[in-house]
């Protein structure tokens, strides 16, 4: 089966999209070339961190900034560099499927029936992980994009991932 994943989106999850938040920091970012804000909290990498430590299980980034996160994101909250699940960029509702369904099936692949946490802000992502084909346990922590992560989510988490007989 594997050790179990704790896998983080990042917009609306770690930069919420209401700004700003007590705790956050404005960071200045520039993936790709573009010049844009970043709300993040620094107490957040720590305490992903323990969650991961305590549940023996592998931080990963779930998110379109895939590789990207590790120069942005990462050390502006205190995490390492993380693996990634490689998603490419959304093609567009015009060719079928949602935001949520078109990350759940990258998500699922990757995950290779591993058990796993995904931090999450699509709204739809989890009935889509739900319908894919040989996912393993899993639990998708709804994270309402306007506040972004919260010590409930950490919590509910942790308590999840106490409760896997690995």
């Amino acid at each position: 089966m594997g050790s179990p994943l704790v896998l983080l989106d990042v917009d609306g999850v770690l930069n919420p999209f209401e700004r700003p938040h007590r705790g956050y920091r404005r960071h200045r970012c520039a993936p790709g070339g573009v010049m844009f804000d970043l709300w993040l909290n620094d107490a957040h990498g720590p305490s992903l961190l323990a969650l991961a430590d305590g549940a023996g299980a592998e931080l990963a980034w779930a998110s379109y900034w895939c590789d990207h996160a590790n120069e942005w994101i990462a050390p502006r909250i205190g995490l390492p560099e993380l693996p990634f699940v490689p998603i490419p960029r959304f093609p567009g509702v015009e060719e079928g499927g949602t935001l949520g369904s078109w990350k759940a099936r990258h998500v699922a692949a990757w995950t290779e029936g591993r058990p796993f946490v995904w931090f999450e802000d699509e709204p739809d992502a989890t009935d889509c992980i739900a319908a894919e084909r040989d996912v393993g346990d899993h639990l998708l922590v709804a994270v309402d994009p306007i506040a972004g992560l919260t010590d409930a989510h950490l919590e509910t988490a942790a308590a999840w991932l106490d409760g896997l007989s690995l």
